[in-house]
């Protein structure tokens, strides 16, 4: 499984958008700083996949979520494949016995394929609007998250690198 994760909040920026002909689109903007982190690991074989929405990115959440991902997979061995995050290699990091952790090599987003999902997110639930609350936030990541189908998962991040090696 591939994990990141990735921060939504109420901040956000402008995307283009259709509109007619001579017209200039008016597209709400603000900036306020409250956000949530999804953690999520993605399976791009099958497309099983994984969420937790958090508070924030550290080593605290990191447990929680790898205690979750764990528990959802109880009968497998899970080999996560993580970025180079201090809150994935912390001394207080607890590491479940059915999860084996490697590492992506330093800027290299580009080969955790986990990314273009946060993208489809954004894509899907978060283009050019305003959210008055933090908790109306976590309802539209929520109704994304649960739009996103395996075989979407899939479709996104089943890279020939990626199959090769499991075949």
């Amino acid at each position: 499984m591939f994990q990141d994760e990735a921060g939504f909040g109420r901040i956000n920026k402008p995307k283009y958008c259709w509109c007619r002909k001579g017209v200039r689109p008016s597209v709400p903007c603000h900036h306020i700083r409250e956000y949530r982190y999804v953690y999520g690991a993605v399976e791009p074989i099958n497309g099983e996949g994984c969420f937790l929405i958090m508070p924030y990115c550290n080593t605290d959440c990191m447990n929680v979520f790898l205690n979750h991902l764990s528990c959802s997979y109880p009968d497998d061995i899970i080999i996560l494949v993580c970025d180079g995050a201090a809150w994935h290699k912390a001394n207080a990091l607890v590491i479940p016995e059915n999860i084996k952790m490697i590492f992506i090599p330093p800027y290299t987003p580009e080969m955790n394929p986990i990314e273009q999902i946060w993208k489809e997110i954004r894509k899907r639930g978060f283009r050019n609007e305003v959210f008055q609350t933090l908790s109306k936030v976590v309802d539209r990541l929520c109704d994304t998250i649960r739009s996103i189908s395996a075989h979407t998962i899939t479709s996104i991040t089943a890279r020939d690198w990626i199959i090769k090696a499991f075949n």
